[in-house]
């Protein structure tokens, strides 16, 4: 769903977003009167199905709201928004993410997300930035349990000491943070 104007170098990224998240909507106000014209082809170039443009305050709640009721289960609801009236958008969203560096503060509060430039192409590498560091977690917490229960059945039977003791302890939590630094190795993304 478009409600604005896209840039025209977000299509690679913009489509890799969409496929993250299931329901992308745009809402920018740079333009204010958008025409239809307008975002049928910007909609058409990046392979987007529905196009709702020229939505008022109002009329965008009650598009995510009508979006809400129909999209199956576990898919998501994004909506990008820089302006005050995208504020109960934002809220109302599964994903509200606000453009910082134009948005408003009420658009800010209101999002779960801020992207500090006004460049949607963030969006996507923010989506892989935040499935990298669930994955890291993921593999800290299963190390964390593995090495902590197989330290517990080797108690049970005689076998740990209290050196075993120590490293499930204190040196699962170094193993951990040092996995947990490859988050900051974005760069790549």
């Amino acid at each position: 769903m478009c409600d604005g104007y896209l840039f025209p170098s977000a299509g690679k990224w913009f489509r890799f977003a969409c496929y993250l998240i299931d329901y992308l909507i745009i809402g920018y106000d740079i333009l204010k009167k958008v025409a239809k014209k307008v975002a049928n082809q910007v909609a058409s170039s990046l392979g987007i199905d529905e196009v709702y443009s020229e939505l008022l305050p109002a009329d965008k709640v009650d598009k995510v709201e009508e979006l809400l009721r129909v999209k199956p289960g576990k898919a998501k609801l994004a909506f990008v928004g820089d302006g005050i009236n995208d504020a109960p958008v934002l809220s109302r969203a599964d994903i509200g993410i606000a453009m910082g560096a134009m948005g408003s503060d009420a658009a800010i509060e209101a999002a779960d997300l801020v992207l500090m430039d006004d460049d949607p192409i963030k969006i996507a590498k923010a989506i892989k930035i935040s499935r990298k560091c669930l994955r890291i977690v993921y593999q800290n917490i299963t190390m964390a349990l593995v090495v902590k229960f197989a330290c517990l059945a080797l108690g049970a039977v005689g076998i740990a000491n209290m050196y075993l003791a120590i490293f499930a302890d204190v040196g699962v939590m170094i193993l951990a943070v040092l996995n947990a630094i490859r988050c900051l190795f974005v760069k790549k993304l």
